[in-house]
C-alpha cells in the first residue's frame, strides 16, 4: 500500500460532534464524582490505617487479656493499608485531573487542555493496566505456590 506524498506530514483535523462533546462532557462529570469520592476515601483509609492499632487492641481486650501477639501485627496492617492508598492515590489523581481539564477545555474551548485530559485519561488507564497485570501475576504465583504446597504435602 502507497502513501501518498501530499499526504505525508499533513495534520489532519478531527472534529467531534455534538454528541461526542456531550458524551464528552457527561463523562467529566462522573470522573469528577468517582475522583472526589476515591479521595474521600483515601483519607478514610489513611485515617484507619493510622488508627488500626488502637481498633486491635479493643478487640483484644474484649478477650478479658491481652495477647501479646496482639500487638505485633498491626504495624504490619497500618502499612499494607498505607501501600494500598498510595498505589490508588496515582489513577485517582489522573482521573481527577482529566475530568477537570476537559471541563476547562470545552468551558474555554482550549486545545492544549482537551490534549492534557486526555494525556491523564492515556495514564489513568496505563496505570490501571499495570496495576491489574501485578496483582493478576501475584494471584498466579499463590496460586502456584499453593498448587505446589499442597503436592509436598500430599507426600
Amino acid at each position: 500500500m502507497e502513501e501518498n506524498s501530499t499526504e505525508i506530514g499533513l495534520k489532519k483535523n478531527f472534529e467531534l460532534s455534538d454528541e461526542a462533546q456531550g458524551f464528552l462532557k457527561e463523562t467529566a462529570k462522573w470522573g469528577y464524582f468517582l475522583s472526589i469520592l476515591g479521595f474521600v476515601f483515601l483519607g478514610l483509609m489513611g485515617v484507619l490505617a493510622l488508627s488500626i492499632g488502637t481498633i486491635f487492641a479493643k478487640f483484644n481486650s474484649f478477650g478479658g487479656g491481652m495477647n501479646p501477639m496482639m500487638g505485633r501485627g498491626t504495624g504490619f496492617f497500618s502499612a499494607i493499608y498505607i501501600v494500598i492508598a498510595l498505589l490508588y492515590f496515582f489513577p485517582i489523581y489522573y482521573l481527577f485531573q482529566f475530568s477537570s481539564k476537559i471541563k476547562n477545555a470545552f468551558k474555554f474551548n482550549d486545545n492544549e487542555q482537551l490534549n492534557a485530559s486526555f494525556e491523564y485519561l492515556k495514564s489513568h488507564y496505563k496505570f490501571m493496566g499495570i496495576l491489574a497485570l501485578v496483582f493478576v501475576s501475584f494471584y498466579g504465583v499463590v496460586f502456584f505456590m499453593t498448587f505446589i504446597v499442597g503436592i509436598i504435602s500430599a507426600m
